[in-house]
């Protein structure tokens, strides 16, 4: 009867300390949840660290440094665009992708960066990229684009878009 009742004792034991610590693993997970930012929720249910929530996901993996705008580099951007995205993008009107003027007051700088160098993944990956490939229904394939041609585009973009903060 001794051992019954030890035996007894020590079931309860076992399984009030077994009770005790799973409630305060799944407390403290709840908590960790609580601390986090809406944005951080999202960023996180998505596999997305804050930053590629922001700024895409891709080789910008930093803010970008722009200055004025450089004609230069505006030359090179809008040959590039009339020649590997116009097939698809338009600046004042939707076609096959979404207008492009004003582009850089709906997405970052380094956002679009990381679409025109790493549109797979981000179409992909990125909740913003899947809504727009929900609405026009066309992926967005990768044009040979170097870094430099991608900031080239980018600069286009600044020099059309008709917000004055941005020129």
């Amino acid at each position: 009867m001794k051992n019954y009742k030890s035996l007894f004792v020590g079931v309860l034991a076992v399984l009030f300390l077994t009770g005790c610590g799973g409630e305060k693993k799944e407390s403290a997970k709840v908590d960790s949840n609580k601390n986090m930012s809406k944005k951080e929720r999202i960023a996180k249910k998505f596999g997305l660290t804050v930053f590629e929530l922001d700024n895409g996901i891709g080789p910008i993996k930093e803010k970008l440094k722009l200055g004025p705008i450089d004609p230069a580099m505006v030359e090179k951007g809008k040959g590039l665009f009339e020649t590997k995205c116009a097939s698809c993008h338009k600046l004042d009107e939707r076609f096959t992708g979404p207008a492009q003027r004003d582009v850089i007051e709906r997405r970052s700088p380094e956002y679009i960066m990381n679409m025109i160098l790493n549109p797979e993944e981000m179409l992909n990956k990125h909740p913003e990229a899947k809504k727009m490939l929900a609405v026009y229904m066309t992926k967005m394939t990768f044009q040979n684009v170097t870094r430099e041609e991608a900031r080239d585009i980018l600069e286009y973009f600044r020099s059309v878009d008709t917000k004055k903060e941005n020129k």
